[in-house]
């Protein structure tokens, strides 16, 4: 199978798994309990008011009528619907905050990539090593620690008594270390950890130990030799942690008061605002399966035998 045929059959797949993702979420939203009319107009309104507004936004039609036109308008006109208390298109208030959500999430894998694999590295060269040890120590403090309190305590420290970093807002170089640093904890950890097991299955093979014999220098033989071939679940779980980081952003965003897609759910959920929780989710979800989209045609750059089978 060539390149080009391996690329679009991953794009064909995605169809069909995006379609489902959007009928699931709008099947669980509208069998939850309340009332789409009572939350926008209110408890008081009337009778009257209430039919009015179900006719007017097509609630009243059949369950597979108000599917079908949901996803008719999602996919060919990008409407995700009306957030009833924000008075406003579902798709206006993602994207504004799209891109906040996406920065952060970004800069957050990408601080967590540039820590976690070199630590991975150094840890499977130097095995049961005080390095090793202590890192295995700090990357399980990683994973363990929720990021509400990694954030909090980021505040008390670098906000609050050194005051170094302000624990508002994500526009400068200085509102925006201390979200990713909170973002990115667990992300460390895991990568560090996945890279670390990867790294020691390959420089165990004998195509390493042929490449130390023939008198490679260290340095050649793992960045050339080992890592290239470690690299497809390293590549795998950077890509699943930029997902969850995507979803992740909520408490985040909520601790550090950032306008972003996690904040606007957040307060979508307080108010029970089902639209804007559905294109939000919808979001999170379509960035993952794109994102693995886009690990898996990276996979065939970096090993070719993947689309040629």
């Amino acid at each position: 199978m060539s390149l080009l045929k391996y690329v679009v059959r991953r794009i064909l797949l995605l169809i069909p798994v995006i379609l489902s993702v959007m009928a699931i979420l709008f099947t669980i939203l509208y069998f939850t309990p309340g009332d789409p009319a009572r939350i926008a107009l209110g408890q008081e309104v009337t009778a009257e008011a209430i039919d009015a507004f179900r006719a007017e936004h097509g609630l009243d039609d059949p369950f597979v009528v108000q599917l079908g036109r949901y996803i008719y308008r999602a996919v060919f006109h990008a409407d995700l619907g009306y957030s009833y208390v924000m008075k406003s298109p579902v798709s206006f208030e993602l994207a504004s905050r799209i891109p906040v959500t996406v920065k952060l999430a970004f800069w957050a894998v990408v601080f967590s990539t540039v820590i976690g694999i070199p630590l991975g590295i150094i840890c499977a060269i130097r095995q049961y090593s005080l390095l090793d040890s202590l890192t295995t120590l700090v990357t399980l403090l990683g994973v363990s620690m929720p990021t509400f309190w990694t954030g909090i305590l980021l505040i008390l420290a670098f906000s609050v008594h050194l005051q170094w970093l302000p624990s508002m807002g994500f526009g400068s170089v200085s509102e925006m270390v201390l979200p990713i640093v909170t973002l990115s904890g667990s992300a460390i950890a895991i990568i560090a950890r996945i890279t670390r097991s990867s790294m020691l299955e390959v420089i165990r093979s004998d195509y390493i130990r042929t490449a130390r014999a023939k008198g490679q220098k260290e340095s050649v033989v793992i960045l050339r030799h080992a890592l290239p071939n470690a690299m497809i679940p390293i590549l795998t779980i950077i890509s699943m942690q930029f997902g969850m980081l995507l979803g992740g952003s909520l408490i985040t965003e909520a601790i550090f008061s950032i306008s972003g897609v996690g904040r606007l759910m957040l307060e979508a959920i307080n108010m029970r605002d089902y639209p804007i929780i559905q294109g939000g989710t919808l979001f999170i979800s379509v960035a993952f399966c794109l994102i693995n989209l886009s690990v898996d045609i990276l996979y065939a750059f970096v090993d070719p035998r993947i689309h040629v089978r």
